[in-house]
């Protein structure tokens, strides 16, 4: 594989979501309703996390690192795509380009071992109840996560470092609303084939494997789950399901997009939003929604913010 030393184009184009106007103010309107949500909801799991002494138990610990994950990863493309909507030339510059690409596989990465993480506790807290507390203290639980960022930037690292001494001397135009491995790769001016399926096995097959170890991780527990009854059952098996969603929203999306040829399809557009954009948004819902402590934490909150506010 031949590859060159200078990069001839400075920017690349983006083709974005839409070309119609009227489209593009609907998508903007609903990206950004979608992006504050993601943000409001993500924020309010960190606040009442922090605040209520109940959730300071390590899964909840777990849960506001993903909170905080999730902002930042929908962060990376939302603010772009929803200028991107009302300009009529959609560009990014090289660095920038590359830079986005970095933090989108650091802060994807970091998410996907943090999830990894949150189905380790859940596998102590099940198997192990009666000693979970002392396993997964403080510090071990600030280790697993700093070893899950750690993981997300060692796998950035790696897609950059193949990127980057990539010669890019036109065409410039990108069929996508955001920079990432796939379609960024296809633009290069040499053959890429190899280093395509080098990615392709590196993110697209450990992806799958990883997710399908997950799966097969969370059957166990919810097997381990029929010997127990009464209450603490039905929260486990609560538990157990808003994490599998969650896990599957996450992997299938990448799964799509990086475990096949890097040759673009029409579908792909669709996937993207749901993978950056969406997915952020679904993981409060979830957390929220389906868990009763959270939602009665929240109820303190309202009631403890009430008074103060009347005043």
């Amino acid at each position: 594989m031949e590859l060159g030393n200078k990069t001839r184009i400075k920017e690349f184009i983006f083709q974005g979501l839409t070309q119609s106007q009227e489209l593009s103010l609907v998508l903007f309107l609903f990206l950004g309703c979608v992006y504050l949500t993601t943000v409001l909801g993500n924020v309010l799991i960190m606040v009442v996390v922090s605040w209520d002494s109940r959730l300071h138990t390590p899964m909840y610990f777990l849960l506001r690192n993903l909170a905080v994950l999730d902002i930042c990863f929908s962060s990376i493309t939302a603010p772009k795509v929803l200028v991107d909507l009302m300009s009529e030339r959609k560009t990014i510059s090289y660095a920038n380009c590359m830079t986005q690409i970095f933090f989108f596989h650091l802060l994807g990465g970091a998410d996907i071992f943090s999830l990894s993480v949150m189905a380790l506790d859940r596998y102590i807290a099940i198997s192990r109840p009666l000693h979970y507390v002392a396993i997964m203290g403080r510090g071990r639980c600030t280790a697993l996560i700093a070893a899950s960022w750690l993981g997300g930037f060692v796998h950035s690292i790696v897609q950059v470092a193949l990127l980057l001494p990539l010669p890019f001397c036109g065409p410039n135009v990108l069929d996508t609303f955001y920079c990432d491995v796939p379609q960024v790769l296809t633009l290069a001016c040499t053959d890429t084939f190899l280093l395509e399926i080098l990615m392709i096995s590196n993110n697209g097959l450990v992806t799958t494997l990883w997710f399908l170890f997950l799966l097969v991780s969370y059957a166990v527990l919810l097997t381990m789950l029929r010997s127990q009854a009464g209450e603490g059952r039905r929260k486990a098996i609560s538990t157990c399901t808003a994490h599998i969603t969650v896990v599957t929203l996450h992997f299938v999306p990448c799964i799509y997009v990086y475990a096949r040829p890097f040759t673009a399809l029409p579908t792909d557009k669709a996937i993207s939003v749901t993978f950056t954009v969406i997915s952020p948004l679904l993981n409060p819902l979830i957390y929220t929604l389906r868990n009763q402590e959270m939602k009665s934490a929240m109820r303190r909150l309202k009631t403890r913010l009430g008074p103060s506010q009347r005043e």
